[in-house]
């Protein structure tokens, strides 16, 4: 398994660096069209919803991203320094009564690019797991 590692403090701009070192990853490691989509959408997802949500757009703390190789999948953790949050009763964004809602479909768009979704220590902590095949 090959890692690679970044850190960034919570400021919405920083997202341009996640998508910089995800372009790097895409070359160094071959990630194919398909796959390196889901990956930037979902993993800018969730840095942001770390940055606002879990940080609380505090500069002083930081998201950690690391991006694990496998021969069959890509996993991607992202964690904050919130303090998490109810990720087992999130409201489904399709509910006719949440369709004019500005935010709330992060997870759900999140999940349904993923392969796999964890999440741990209380929500503040996740994984998003791609399969290669």
């Amino acid at each position: 398994m090959n890692s690679i590692k970044i850190s960034i403090p919570s400021i919405l701009d920083n997202i341009k660096i996640i998508e910089s070192f995800i372009d790097n990853a895409k070359e160094k490691y071959q990630i194919n069209d398909d796959i390196y989509g889901n990956i930037m959408i979902s993993v800018t997802e969730c840095v942001s919803n770390s940055i606002i949500h879990g940080n609380k757009m505090d500069a002083s703390k930081s998201v950690d991203l690391a991006i694990e190789f496998y021969d069959e999948q890509i996993r991607v953790i992202i964690e904050d320094e919130g303090i998490g949050f109810d990720y087992e009763n999130l409201q489904d964004p399709t509910a006719p009564e949440n369709l004019e809602k500005i935010g709330g479909r992060g997870v759900f768009i999140i999940k349904h690019l993923c392969d796999e979704v964890l999440f741990e220590n209380k929500g503040n902590k996740v994984s998003l797991t791609f399969y290669l095949n």
